[in-house]
């Protein structure tokens, strides 16, 4: 009996780690020193945990467009912001605040986005935290 109580034991206490080590910090795949400010038109909003995100295509002052992927919080966090799925949608213009991957091309972590139809901001619940303004 006791042999069953330690596996069962050691089974939940090894799960309840695993999920903590899937999800990573806001440190390990951002940089804080490198802010970014896009705007672009919203391609794709993919509404899933445990980080929602969006897709925009940027147009640079040559008119050379190159599309970034934009990590959101999730989407319970999201929704404790006033966002529901219908926030931002396909074809919305957008200009978003944030900061860019530490090794990934036009990759980030929007902060604030600005819909540029009703001029509002909305904050994205980051994970940036209080270090990274």
């Amino acid at each position: 009996m006791k042999i069953a109580t330690l596996v069962v034991v050691g089974v939940g206490l090894a799960l309840a780690t695993s999920r903590g080590f899937a999800h990573h910090s806001f440190s390990a795949e951002f940089d804080s020193t490198k802010p970014v400010k896009l705007t672009g038109t919203v391609t794709k909003v993919e509404w899933t945990n445990p980080h929602a995100w969006f897709y925009l295509d940027v147009k640079d002052d040559h008119g050379v467009i190159a599309s970034w992927g934009m990590e959101l919080a999730s989407p319970n966090a999201l929704m404790r912001n006033g966002w529901s799925r219908s926030t931002m949608k396909v074809g919305d213009l957008v200009t978003v605040d944030g900061y860019a991957a530490k090794t990934a091309a036009n990759t980030g972590n929007a902060r604030a986005i600005t819909l540029t139809t009703t001029g509002k901001t909305l904050l994205t619940a980051s994970s940036a935290g209080q270090g990274a303004q």
